[in-house]
């Protein structure tokens, strides 16, 4: 028997102060709700779950782009339905300026309200969305779709384009001028049709990206769920058991550290 060193207490201590330090670690998951509090815990998982959140960041930036994009989309749509109701009325008008019975003052009420569509229409052309043109005759406009960089390039509507531009300056003041006014008026509808059905094809396009997009971050987050995410029942049992193994713990340190008194005994 030996009292210079106490090899059950210093056993005891070791074994308490590791205890402890589980129980300290499964506090920490809890409180945090977190599996990886340090990166210590798991090294290749804190690197898979990094990239993860990356992944998941990238996503809901595209995300973000795409539901933009689409009120874009939805904004030029809006402004076509219009146009398209202006100029279904300047082709009645057309129609109806041609009317030999007409007067010329009612010939002039039917161009003044002509007119004033044709400014309607010239006037939409100019619009923007945040700052960008809605009808510009330049390059699409550029959609990131994807956390990787991939881009979709929406189809253009110009209002600036020749069909627009001459119904735009078209007359209705004689029956003559009216005839030639109504087939450029239909060749304006004509095209609208076609910039509206582009730009149901750009909705629909995003739609999907959007879809897309959904699915790849809700697997995204479950993925990473799987691996940073405490299972709450399971650490529950743990803490329990390391709150009973640090008191027991402590209760047999205490005790060693009573052992070499009984040398005391042998020395009465």
């Amino acid at each position: 028997m030996v009292i210079n060193t106490n090899i059950a207490a210093l056993t005891s201590a070791q074994n308490l102060d590791t205890s402890t330090n589980m129980l300290n670690q499964s506090l920490a998951r809890l409180s945090s709700g977190s599996k990886l509090v340090n990166a210590s815990d798991d090294p290749a998982g804190v690197a898979e779950s990094v990239s993860l959140q990356a992944q998941i960041g990238q996503t809901t930036a595209a995300n973000n782009n795409v539901a933009n994009a689409l009120s874009f989309s939805q904004t030029q749509d809006g402004y076509l339905q219009q146009i398209g109701t202006a100029l279904d009325q300047m082709a009645s008008l057309a129609i109806e300026a041609q009317d030999g019975t007409k007067s010329t003052s009612e010939l002039a009420d039917y161009s003044s309200e002509f007119t004033a569509l044709a400014g309607f229409i010239t006037d939409a052309a100019t619009k923007t969305f945040n700052g960008v043109s809605l009808f510009g005759a330049s390059t699409g406009l550029v959609v990131t779709t994807d956390g990787f960089g991939a881009t979709f390039t929406m189809a253009t509507v110009d209002l600036g384009a020749t069909a627009y531009t001459t119904a735009m300056t078209a007359s209705i003041a004689t029956t003559t001028l009216a005839a030639a006014a109504l087939t450029e008026v239909s060749a304006a509808i004509a095209q609208l049709a076609t910039d509206r059905a582009n730009i149901g094809a750009n909705e629909e396009r995003l739609n999907y990206s959007t879809q897309e997009l959904g699915v790849l971050s809700t697997n995204l987050s479950a993925a990473n769920s799987q691996i940073s995410d405490v299972d709450v029942a399971t650490e529950s049992t743990n803490y329990a058991k390391y709150q009973i193994l640090v008191q027991s713990g402590t209760s047999m340190l205490a005790q060693a550290n009573q052992n070499p008194q009984s040398v005391l005994k042998l020395l009465q």
